[in-house]
């Protein structure tokens, strides 16, 4: 129950004024580790992202010279009525593009932004002409306009890292993509993102939620996953399979409206079956695109859910060995 509460406060801030939970920058650091050598020479964009209070941009500008990139941007929404952390509205959005200049250093807690024409938006023209600029996308975006906010990236050919809730794999537009090799999970997923921080004003739900030394209000939903289309070498480990098929078949049921068996967990895949399996979505965290080849989501032949003796189980991914 406490979990759930934890989840619906999110979705319930996301549906108002939403979309302005700020990452930790505990969790920037522990994903984009894995990719430090992707930024080298590149302009970042964080086009989701105040700049006064944003850990994404916090982490590139004192890492500058470590990652070598080559300038960051940090773009923001207008919020007439001041944000969610009690800073002063603003009648247009705001960016700040930084390249690690001697006075940038100094008033890195309060970069002076120059103002959009327009509200800021990442759907608007003077953002997308920024996005154009740009090589990698990396931020928090809303979560409500996840879809059109990926194909705005895939559109405009860009590379990204971006943070998500994990049922935007059920997503037919993320999915597909997951499915033609466009896009992948990143390193962390669920209680791998601790968290995220909220505003003053709002109640802390949940058996995990906390207050951090520095007095941020953090909330952990413990359901968010990182996409991403920047190739790492974690991307291309095999699942080590150690079950069989062959002698366990009752383990592994047939779905009554596809020719493929039931696999409830991932560690469970059998290293024998040369078959169409069903696995949990969850496997895509560990997905290896040599290793599986990705046949279909949810669907039986007849468009209907998978289902076993007229049940359904969770939601599945339909999967095939490329190695057998």
């Amino acid at each position: 129950m406490a979990r759930k509460a934890t989840n619906q406060l999110l979705q319930k801030a996301k549906k108002s004024k939403s979309d302005e939970f700020y990452t930790q920058l505990c969790d920037i650091e522990s994903e984009l580790k894995h990719y430090k050598e992707h930024f080298r020479g590149k302009v970042v964009f964080c086009n989701c992202d105040d700049p006064r209070v944003s850990n994404f941009f916090k982490y590139f500008a004192v890492n500058f010279d470590e990652l070598g990139v080559k300038k960051v941007v940090a773009s923001c929404y207008r919020e007439r009525a001041g944000d969610l952390f009690g800073r002063e509205g603003r009648e247009s959005g705001f960016f700040f593009e930084y390249t690690n200049t001697e006075e940038e250093r100094r008033n890195l807690d309060s970069p002076g932004v120059m103002l959009f024409n327009g509200d800021g938006d990442f759907r608007s023209a003077e953002s997308v002409e920024l996005l154009r600029e740009s090589d990698i996308v990396v931020t928090n975006p809303p979560f409500s306009l996840f879809r059109e906010y990926v194909e705005q990236l895939v559109r405009n050919d860009k590379k990204f890292l971006i943070i998500g809730n994990i049922n935007a794999i059920t997503y037919k537009e993320i999915f597909k993509l997951i499915q033609d090799n466009k896009a992948w999970l990143g390193v962390n997923l669920g209680r791998g993102v601790s968290g995220f921080i909220v505003p003053q004003h709002y109640e802390l739900y949940g058996t995990e939620a906390r207050i951090d030394e520095f007095g941020n209000r953090i909330v952990s939903p413990n359901n968010c996953l990182w996409l991403t289309n920047i190739d790492i070498l974690k991307r291309h480990e095999d699942i080590v399979l150690k079950k069989k098929y062959f002698g366990n078949e009752r383990a592994y049921p047939k779905y009554d409206n596809y020719d493929a068996i039931n696999v409830d967990r991932t560690e469970d895949i059998p290293s024998d079956y040369a078959g169409v399996m069903g696995v949990p979505i969850t496997f895509l965290h560990k997905f290896n695109p040599e290793q599986f080849e990705v046949v279909k989501f949810r669907k039986g032949d007849d468009e209907k859910d998978l289902s076993i003796d007229g049940k359904c189980p969770y939601f599945r991914i339909l999967i095939k060995n490329k190695r057998i």
